[in-house]
């Protein structure tokens, strides 16, 4: 519920703060008091419309989803809207967007002066129809269970069959495909790391010849070594390390002839080829790495291809078993759905008669299975569909299957917002709509703004919006002050006795 609502700043308003309670909640008070901007300025608190108040503050007992929008609950959340500039969102104080904050109210918050028929939809209406049958049979709890377990393994079932029929039609390319890769790979028959080694023989035979060529001078240096030593001698100067860089010096000219002699055999023409053949797979797959990851890839799904036939015949018997197994829950689901229908429709028109409403027709139909089963109810207004019929009787149409659904809730409904939901109706209408509207403020807080003493007279908390000048102000009424007010409703600014006398035993009678 709303427990308060702060407002500054708004066209007649300057300041005006509401401590509201639980249940029907009314607002009433002369045309152009500004009962409708007191309306709106709530519904823009939480994203529902938008204003120029500076500030419209609503503290609401709603419990935030705070995984989808990022805030933490507090013990009672503050949702704000602020305008100076541009308007500005917030919940908490943390600054959020119209969009999230709307989103967030509208699990909570819903405002009945629209043509919305949220209340018409197939999962709604089943809602209420499949309540009215738990009481009778709770077994329907358990077959619903299991249909939509039993519906969902059907459903991945057939897409998971369907996937392998689309894929079917194109087997036969995808199969050829996938050998023609492998067959590329493995004729070249690659090795890891032996392109760096190709690459490195490459080099060696490029350079064998000037190597050997230029080896070939330097051996000179080993006909002067005698003289060298001799000349150490003649200075007394130790020649063994002399001696250990010439023998290090011959054994590296000997390694390396021995590496290019090793090279004879080589045929450059096979190694530049193979090169080749190695560079198209890495500029083809990246690396010859990554071309035996995408052979191996491409046995395991030519395997799959292979074995496709197998996998749908395997799909089709499971699918052809679910399939049964969900009709047949259906079928259940239908039956006993069927079973209160007729009692769904008398008790719906039980409502509209007191409401003076036509009668209404409550049909069901076979539709494609789905979450819900395979039934989709609709309702019509004396043959006239929803879209047709008048926004006075569609709300009051829409209260009606409110009215069945709150009787069997267990939770508070949240917030319900209705304009002037009983204008240019008679005494008798409005009383109707007023008692809907009580037995609706069990299971919701209702705000309504009302210009007739019988809806007035059986609200929980009256608020009065008169103006004061040209200022607009509100005003909780205690039972004296209800019983001027609706007697003003009544007969006018000239009070009557009579009209004070009925608005007390209308009060009274309402206590």
């Amino acid at each position: 519920m709303i427990e308060r609502f702060y407002l500054k700043d708004y066209l007649s308003f300057q300041e005006t703060e509401l401590n509201l309670q639980s249940g029907l909640v009314v607002f009433t008070g002369p045309s152009g008091s500004g009962k409708s901007i007191l309306m709106e300025s709530i519904l823009s608190s939480v994203g529902g419309a938008s204003c120029d108040a500076a500030v419209c503050e609503s503290s609401v007992t709603w419990e935030i989803d705070e995984d989808a929008c990022g805030i933490e609950n507090d013990d009672i959340n503050v949702f704000k809207h602020l305008k100076k500039e541009k308007s500005r969102y917030f919940i908490n104080n943390q600054s959020i967007s119209r969009k999230a904050i709307s989103a967030v109210a509208a699990k909570y918050l819903r405002h009945l002066s629209l043509k919305d028929f949220s209340d018409f939809e197939n999962e709604n209406l089943l809602d209420i129809l499949d309540s009215r049958i738990e009481v009778k049979s709770h077994g329907i709890v358990d077959l619903k269970k299991k249909y939509r377990e039993t519906f969902t393994e059907y459903h991945w079932t057939k897409q998971e069959l369907q996937v392998i029929k689309d894929e079917e039609k194109k087997i036969v390319e995808l199969k050829e495909f996938a050998a023609f890769e492998i067959k590329k790979i493995e004729d070249v028959n690659p090795v890891v790391g032996e392109d760096e080694e190709l690459l490195k023989i490459k080099k060696e035979l490029s350079r064998k010849e000037k190597v050997l060529e230029s080896i070939g001078g330097a051996t000179e240096i080993f006909n002067y070594e005698h003289l060298v030593s001799s000349a150490l001698e003649s200075l007394d100067v130790d020649s063994s390390f002399f001696d250990d860089a010439m023998n290090e010096l011959r054994g590296v000219f000997e390694s390396a002839k021995e590496r290019f002699n090793a090279l004879e055999d080589v045929d450059v023409e096979e190694v530049l080829n193979r090169i080749e053949e190695l560079s198209g797979l890495k500029r083809r797959y990246g690396s010859i790495e990554e071309a035996l990851e995408y052979k191996e890839q491409k046995k395991i799904e030519l395997a799959k291809y292979e074995n496709i036939e197998i996998e749908k015949h395997d799909l089709e018997q499971k699918y052809e078993h679910l399939a049964k197994e969900v009709a047949s829950l259906a079928d259940a689901l239908s039956s006993m759905r069927e079973a209160e229908l007729a009692s769904f429709e008398a008790d719906l028109n039980g409502y509209l008669k007191s409401l003076y409403l036509r009668e209404a027709t409550v049909n069901m139909q076979k539709t494609p299975y789905a979450k819900a089963g395979q039934d989709a109810v609709s309702i019509e207004l004396s043959g006239t569909k929803l879209d047709k019929i008048s926004t006075g009787e569609f709300n009051r149409l829409r209260l009606a299957v409110l009215a069945l659904k709150s009787e069997f809730m267990s939770k508070n409904g949240g917030v319900l917002m209705l304009d002037e939901i009983d204008a240019n109706l008679s005494g008798e209408e409005s009383m109707s709509v007023a008692k809907v509207l009580k037995q609706l403020s069990k299971h919701f807080q209702i705000f309504v703004i009302s210009h007739q003493p019988q809806l007035t007279s059986m609200g929980d908390q009256h608020f009065l919006v008169y103006k004061d000048g040209t200022i607009s102000k509100t005003k909780e009424l205690d039972f004296e002050e209800r019983i001027d007010e609706i007697a003003r409703i009544i007969s006018g600014e000239n009070i009557s006795k009579e009209a004070k006398q009925f608005a007390k035993e209308l009060l009274e009678a309402n206590r």
